[in-house]
């Protein structure tokens, strides 16, 4: 563990939350959903194996309830490989360092998030005056310094492959940050988006406190670049995954994932892209 390791100085707890909070559900006997507050992540294992990976890494404050539901799902002496992370906004990283610590583990992101999981760079500041909800107007409580992981982070290989998941490839789906990542097992094409689209309106209070499933964009408030987040999505629903889990909202599968993302493409503008905020204006779309 990289003892240089720290959260940005705005790093704090958010209370925010849904009816989802807690819940877990299994997408697949070796893909197992879990949802923190208002943000999913996953464990990628098969439980009895005692190794699996985590993909993101939750709320600030969750550590706990992530070991928890680690442990209830591989034995109390499990360990996980590694944690991949989609990108590296405040929701999908907030306990991070404390997980790194406790299992002693590598981090794997893409190279051009690292300026981000580093130190270096700060995130753009979440828009506040973005179309879309109570949530966005809530958005400049949420942290966006970088965190440092130092010498615990590393860039994922070159080649598209994924460290300890063999059969998954990480897919380049730009657009909420410059190097987020979905990953993609070709085998039952079982899709982990992250925040490159979701199924709820995540900009909404309403419908984040009860989860009302819809698909959408990217979190409108955090997502700078919307030209390159609807190509995104195209190249996510040219794979044709089978399920989804998203960073935000119920996973979604079947004839209701393909219809919701070919709508989701075609109409991208409509659905996805705000009338209005500082990410937007000037934008041709």
């Amino acid at each position: 563990m990289d003892k240089e390791a720290q959260y940005g100085g705005d790093y704090k707890f958010i209370p925010a939350t849904s009816v989802a909070s807690g819940m877990q559900l299994e997408i697949a006997p070796d893909i197992f959903s879990f949802t923190v507050q208002i943000v999913n992540l996953c464990f990628v294992g098969t439980p009895g194996q005692k190794e699996f990976v985590i993909v993101d890494a939750g709320m600030p404050g969750s550590a706990e309830d992530i070991i928890t539901a680690a442990q209830e799902r591989f034995g109390g002496d499990s360990k996980p490989k590694a944690i991949i992370l989609t990108h590296g906004h405040f929701d999908h990283v907030g306990a991070v360092i404390e997980l790194v610590q406790h299992w002693n583990i590598p981090v794997y992101a893409h190279e051009a998030e690292l300026p981000y999981l580093t130190g270096k760079t700060s995130y753009p500041e979440p828009d506040a005056t973005v179309e879309g909800g109570l949530v966005a107007k809530m958005s400049p409580m949420f942290p966006n310094e970088p965190i440092n992981l130092g010498s615990d982070v590393h860039p994922l290989p070159a080649d598209g492959s994924v460290p300890h998941l063999p059969g998954f490839r990480w897919v380049h789906t730009p657009g909420h940050s410059p190097g987020h990542v979905s990953l993609f097992r070709d085998s039952d094409r079982a899709l982990i988006a992250g925040d490159a689209f979701v199924t709820v309106k995540q900009e909404s209070l309403y419908k984040v406190l009860t989860q009302q499933q819809e698909i959408s964009g990217p979190p409108r408030y955090l997502t700078p670049d919307w030209k390159a987040a609807w190509d995104s999505v195209k190249k996510l629903e040219a794979l044709k995954p089978s399920v989804a889990i998203t960073g935000h909202g119920a996973p979604m599968a079947g004839e209701l994932l393909a219809e919701s993302l070919h709508r989701l493409v075609q109409e991208f503008d409509t659905i996805a892209i705000p009338d209005y905020g500082k990410y937007v204006d000037g934008e041709s779309h």
